[in-house]
C-alpha cells in the first residue's frame, strides 16, 4: 500500500454558522476525491462552525480555569496549571480539550459536541457533491502517556473502521495475534497532519490510497474504557 497525502488549500477563516462542506468543497475539486482517498479536518473548524467558540470574560487565566472546569466531567491529574480531564466524549486529554492556538484574539475554542455526527454529516454531503463515499476523520492533537511530542489523533471518524482488529489472523512467522489492535484512524490523523500543523493555515488534507476497510466505525471506539484503563 502506497499513501499519498494532500493538503487543501485556499481554506480561509471559518466563522460560527459557516458550513464546512461548502468551504471544503472547493478545496477539495482540484483532487477529485476517489475510491481509497480519506479526509482528514482538524476540529478547529469544525467547532468554530459550529459555534463552539467562548469570548474570554474578566481575567484570562482565570475563565480558562473555570471554563475546563465546565467542559470537564472528572479531573484525572492537576500539576501547576495543567489539568489532565476526561470529557463527556470519553476523550482524557490537557485542559478537556479547551484551546487558544487558531483562536481569535479574546476568544477560546472547545471541542465539537459530538465529533463522530459532525464527521457523518460531512461525508454525507460530499458523497452528494462528488459522487464517492469519502470516510471522514476530525482530528485533534494530543499528548500521550510515557512519550514527549504532540501527535494528532481522531476524535470523530465516520465511513472507515477506527481500529482494525488482528486478533485471530498471524503475524509473517505464523504466529496468531492474540491480541493486536491497531488504531488505523489515530495513524491516519496523524500521518495527515504532517501536511497541515497548527502554524500553516492548513486545516484539512486528503490521504490516498489507504485500502483498509471502510466500515461505520467511530472516534467513540478508540477511547478505552474506565474497566480495561490500568492507569486510573
Amino acid at each position: 500500500m502506497t499513501l499519498e497525502i494532500f493538503p487543501l488549500l485556499g481554506i480561509g477563516l471559518v466563522k460560527p454558522g459557516d458550513e464546512v462542506t461548502d468551504i471544503l468543497e472547493p478545496a477539495l475539486q482540484p483532487l477529485q476525491p476517489e475510491a481509497g482517498d480519506v479526509l482528514v479536518v482538524t476540529h478547529k473548524i469544525i467547532s468554530k462552525a459550529e459555534g463552539r467558540v467562548v469570548t474570554v470574560e474578566g481575567d484570562e487565566e482565570a475563565f480558562k480555569r473555570a471554563l475546563v472546569e465546565t467542559e470537564a466531567v472528572a479531573i484525572v491529574r492537576r500539576r501547576g496549571n495543567l489539568v489532565i480531564a476526561e470529557t463527556k466524549h470519553g476523550f482524557i486529554c490537557a485542559n478537556a480539550g479547551v484551546d487558544r492556538s487558531n483562536a481569535v484574539g479574546g476568544t477560546m475554542i472547545l471541542l465539537p459536541e459530538d465529533p463522530d455526527r459532525s464527521a457523518h454529516r460531512i461525508r454525507i454531503r460530499l458523497q452528494r457533491s462528488f459522487g464517492v463515499d469519502l470516510p471522514v476523520i476530525i482530528s485533534d492533537t494530543f499528548g500521550r502517556p510515557w512519550r514527549r511530542g504532540l501527535t494528532d489523533i481522531a476524535i470523530g471518524v465516520s465511513g472507515l473502521e477506527a481500529v482494525l482488529d488482528l486478533k485471530g489472523s498471524t503475524d509473517w512467522m505464523g504466529r496468531e495475534l492474540e491480541v493486536t489492535e491497531i488504531a488505523v484512524a489515530d495513524e491516519l490523523a496523524s500521518a495527515a497532519d504532517l501536511v497541515m500543523g497548527k502554524s500553516s493555515g492548513i486545516p484539512a488534507a486528503l490521504v490516498r490510497g489507504y485500502d483498509g476497510p471502510r466500515g461505520e466505525g467511530r472516534g467513540r471506539d478508540l477511547v478505552r474504557s474506565p474497566d480495561e484503563d490500568l492507569f486510573r
